[in-house]
This record gives structure tokens, C-alpha cells and sequence, in this order.
């Protein structure tokens, strides 16, 4: 459909699609009461009306794709974007799933705090649905009251766009809504809860329906419903797959593997940790959903965790991520057998695919950080492993380092005679964190070997730099900057995060009037609540 056909519209005069409530199975919620659904993928139910909605930020990019007006602070627009108008083409739902949580087998889990208005169609013509998280209570929402806190939102609503401007395979954040009433939270399940101030974000992506919807029905012999769905989301999201059938479930699976692997390498590349990988926080698209207690790498430490609840074991360190993802693929493999006619083993191609890709996209991912093109491929291999190891005996800032090594890059290709030594100095001094220690000895002899490395290539040394500057961030959402804003937000100041917002729209720009949005973690934060400890309620 060409764009010239679609106007602008605000969210409460366009047109919702409901291809998931139309083609599955789904029941009327009698209630907002939690208990067992079985035989359904989701509960039609209505938002709960709130106190007083009003727009505290709005994504303009993502809202032009989809061909939304921006709403003023208050007004119809807003009222559907907290749930307190329902539209007549809109049909509400809370979806079914279930999932492993931390390893173990949860059973039914759904969707607890979130209910989707339906699909709107952009001006490319794909529907994408649109999901207020925070809406109130559903079927699911089992010791919850289906609400969210400002500081939970705000962080879901910057993190969404913030992981798609660095090119990240994501679920995006139309909106975030206050609501005027406050909502009770126990941020570290301590016992000291307290009242906040409560906020719903409109989620959107092609579709929500992740790992655990498939796990919910296979768990309980619902054999009839996971072939439905799983038709349901090929004929939607993989229509270039074919018709569905045994063998167009096995590509699928194939295809599902490759797109988590392509996901989980663009995390590694920009020290991204989801904190909270269940199989029920996995997109059966490959993109990165439910932001929760995330964070970025800022000393890199292979075995950091933002997660208090992971604290423990640290099944979801940034280390585990690719371990992780594979587990989750297999539990999803488990699944899917009652589909496949044939050798179940087939599936076991797709673990393949994930591990292969993995792998390919990876190296590939962390050649374009070092400015360098496929050469002796054993060699480089053996120099990104050992910058690895180097990186975690050090704990340099990661984004810092790969953004100055962008620039000492270019001073030791502008110059074949240039020295090493003075370059790393000043390396050090800009990624480094004095009170983790000064040993430096493994990253400067891995320097060494890379300025060899980096002189065997052939482009100009301004070609180098831009190339690393366009994959290397200089600004990525640090948890202690997500804090600085919500605490403002709080205070009924939003320039920080409106701020926070332009900035990480351009992450790769130099942006040098902003440099303090790049600087490393400062020592407050290192042990403050909300900077580098977090929890699922966070």
C-alpha cells in the first residue's frame, strides 16, 4: 500500500485490525479475578479506567511510521493510551502463555499487566500492535494488580527506543502515559513497600506472542491450539515460508533460531543485558521484549547481572546471554515436536542454525568494532578472544573503549611510525575505573598486537574511523541516566528525559554538546538502587 494513501490520524481515529482475536481461540473474560484459563490463547478484558492520563513523552519517529498524530497532553488520544476509551474497532485482550522462570517450569503466566488494544497499519501497510502495559488487572495477573510504576515505564518506553536507534532487534514504545494515581511498590521484595506514582507505556510490535504462549499448550495437551497459533504467526510473520505443515514447521523453527541468534549477538556488540531471559520474555520474532531489570555493560565483568533476584546464581549474567538463548530454543523445540511427523531430531537443525549464526554474526559484529576486514580469519579470532579475556580482567568501560579505540584507530593508521604506548595511555585514562585497580598489563599487550593487526589493512585511515564510529555507540542508556530521569520525571521535570531521548536518537553521532551523557558510571552510582542493582519489579 503505498504511504500517499494513509493520512495522519490520532490513536482514538484510526482503524484497529484484530487478526489474533478474530483467528484464534480465545474466551470473554467473566472477570479481572486471576485463575487458570485452559483451552484459550487470551482473555478478551477491557483496561481499568485511571485517575488522570496525561502524556508525559511520545515517540514521534515511530508514531509517523504509523501514521499517529501526536496527541496534546490530554484528550481522547490519551484516554485510549491509558485504556480509558475503548474504540469500537478495538478488541482488548490479555494473551496466555506460560514459561521457565529462571530455569524452572512456571505454568500458566500471561499477560499480567498488559492488554492490547489491536493492530493499526502503518503507512508501509504491515499492521503492528499496539499493547498498554500497566492497564490493570487481567485473568493473569495472579498477585498483581495490573498496574505500573512511573519508573518502570519510563525506563521500558527510553530502553525500546534507545535499543532501536543502535540497530537492535526490539519491540518499540509509542507512549508513556501518567495516570494520576498512585500505585504500591515493593522494589526489592524487602518489605519496604511504598506508594508511586503510577504510569502505563504503549508497547508496539508486530506481535507479542513469544516463546511461552507455544509452552502453555504442549505443557497441558492442547495439541489442536499450538497448531492454530503456530499457523497463525507463519501465515502472518513468515508468509515466505510457505503454507504450514511439518516441514514448514521445522524452516520455521530454523528461521526463529537464526533471528534470536542475530538478536543476541547485537547485545553482546553493545554490552547489553537483558536480565531476565525466561522463556515468557522471548519474541517469537527475534526481538527484544520486556524490559525490566536491564543495564549496559560499564566495567565489563562477563558475570554481571542488574537482576537482584539472579544474584544468586547469575543464570542471566551478560556472559550466559548466548547460553541462555540456545536453553530457550530448545525448550521451544520441545514444544513444537507434537508438529513434526517425521524425525523429531529434525529440529535439532535449528539449535544448529542458532550456534552457526551465533557464531558468523558475532565475529563478524566485532570485526567492524576493530576496523577490520576479513583476513587470517584463525588470527583474528585468536586477537578478539584474547581482547575478551582482557576486557574482563581489566573492567574498562566497554562502550568508552571500542569508542575511543574508533579514534586511536585512525592516529595509528594516519602515521605507520606513531607509537602505541602513548595511544593506550590515553585509552586507559578515558576507560578506565581507578577504584577497580590499575592492572592494565593483559589490555596493553592485546594492543600491541592489535596496532599490527590494524596496519595490514588497506582503507584510509578516515575510512577506518568512520566505519568503527558507525558500529561502536558513544551514548547508550546507562542505568544511572534512566535513574537522573526518572527521579526528575518524578518531580514533574521531563527535560531530562526529553533530553536523554533526542540524544540516544543519534547514538552513534558525536553529539559533543552532550558528552556528559557519555561519561563513565560515577561512584554514586555504583551501589545506588535503580543505577546498578534492579529488580523484576523495576
Amino acid at each position: 500500500m503505498s504511504s500517499t494513501t494513509l493520512s495522519i490520524a490520532p490513536v482514538d481515529q484510526v482503524t484497529f485490525h484484530n487478526s489474533l482475536v478474530d483467528e484464534l481461540h480465545g474466551e470473554v473474560a467473566p472477570n479481572k479475578l486471576p485463575r487458570q484459563v485452559p483451552g484459550y490463547h487470551y482473555s478478551r478484558i477491557d483496561p481499568t479506567p485511571v485517575h488522570d492520563p496525561h502524556l508525559l513523552a511520545w515517540a514521534d519517529d515511530l508514531a509517523a511510521y504509523l501514521g499517529l498524530s501526536r496527541p496534546p497532553e490530554r484528550g481522547p488520544a490519551v484516554d485510549a493510551l491509558a485504556g480509558n476509551l475503548v474504540t469500537e474497532t478495538m478488541k482488548p485482550f490479555a494473551a496466555r502463555y506460560g514459561g521457565h522462570q529462571f530455569g524452572n517450569w512456571a505454568g500458566q503466566l500471561g499477560d499480567g499487566r498488559a492488554i492490547s488494544l489491536g493492530e493499526v497499519q502503518a503507512t508501509d501497510g504491515t499492521n503492528w500492535e499496539i499493547q498498554l502495559k500497566g492497564a490493570g488487572p487481567t485473568p493473569y495477573s495472579r498477585r498483581a494488580d495490573g498496574r505500573a510504576v512511573l519508573r518502570s515505564s519510563l525506563r521500558e518506553f527510553l530502553c525500546s527506543e534507545a535499543m532501536h536507534y543502535l540497530g537492535v532487534p526490539t519491540t518499540r514504545a509509542l507512549s508513556l502515559v501518567a495516570t494520576g494515581d498512585e500505585v504500591v511498590r515493593d522494589m526489592f521484595y524487602n518489605g519496604n513497600a511504598r506508594p508511586e506514582p503510577g504510569a502505563i507505556v504503549a508497547r508496539v510490535a508486530p506481535t507479542f506472542v513469544r516463546f511461552g504462549s507455544f509452552q502453555i499448550l504442549t505443557s497441558l495437551g492442547e495439541i489442536d491450539n499450538l497448531r492454530t497459533l503456530a499457523d497463525y504467526v507463519i501465515r502472518h510473520y513468515y508468509p515466505e515460508l510457505g503454507e504450514p505443515g511439518p516441514e514448514v514447521y521445522l524452516r520455521w523453527f530454523e528461521e526463529v533460531s537464526r533471528r534470536t541468534a542475530v538478536m543476541v549477538a547485537h547485545w553482546m556488540s553493545v554490552g547489553f543485558v537483558h536480565g531476565v531471559m525466561n522463556t515468557d520474555n522471548m519474541s517469537i520474532l527475534g526481538l527484544t521484549i520486556d524490559y525490566g531489570p536491564y543495564g549496559w555493560l560499564e566495567p565489563y565483568d562477563p558475570d554481571w547481572t542488574p537482576n537482584t533476584t539472579d544474584f544468586g546464581s547469575r543464570r542471566y549474567a551478560f556472559g550466559q546471554q548466548i547460553n541462555v538463548a540456545l536453553w530457550n530454543l530448545f525448550q521451544l523445540a520441545r514444544t513444537l515436536t507434537p508438529l513434526i511427523t517425521t524425525n523429531v531430531q529434525e529440529l535439532n537443525k535449528g539449535l544448529d542454525v542458532y550456534r552457526t549464526t551465533l557464531a558468523e554474526t558475532q565475529h563478524q559484529m566485532m570485526l567492524a568494532k576493530l576496523g577490520l576486514t576479513s583476513g587470517n580469519s584463525e588470527e583474528d579470532r585468536a586477537l578478539i578472544d584474547s581482547l575478551t579475556d582482557a576486557l574482563a580482567e581489566t573492567q574498562v568501560d566497554m562502550t568508552i573503549f571500542f569508542r575511543q579505540l574508533s579514534h586511536a584507530a585512525y592516529c595509528l593508521l594516519s602515521s605507520t611510525d606513531q607509537p602505541a604506548q602513548p595511544l593506550f595511555d590515553e585509552l586507559w585514562s578515558a576507560a578506565s575505573y581507578p577504584e577497580l585497580g590499575t592492572e592494565q598489563e593483559a589490555l596493553q599487550h592485546w594492543f600491541g598486537r592489535y596496532a599490527t593487526r590494524l596496519r595490514q589493512e588497506t582503507a584510509s585511515a578516515e575510512a577506518v574511523r568512520e566505519g568503527m564510529l558507525s558500529v561502536n555507540p558513544k551514548y547508550v542508556l546507562r542505568n544511572y541516566l534512566a535513574q537522573q530521569a526518572i527521579e526528575a520525571a518524578e518531580a514533574g521535570d521531563l527535560s531530562v528525559l526529553n533530553r536523554l531521548m533526542d540524544v540516544l536518537k543519534t547514538p552513534y553521532a558525536e553529539q559533543p554538546e552532550h558528552d556528559d551523557l557519555a561519561a563513565k558510571r560515577p561512584a554514586w552510582a555504583s551501589d545506588k538502587p535503580g543505577c546498578a542493582t534492579l529488580s523484576c519489579s523495576s
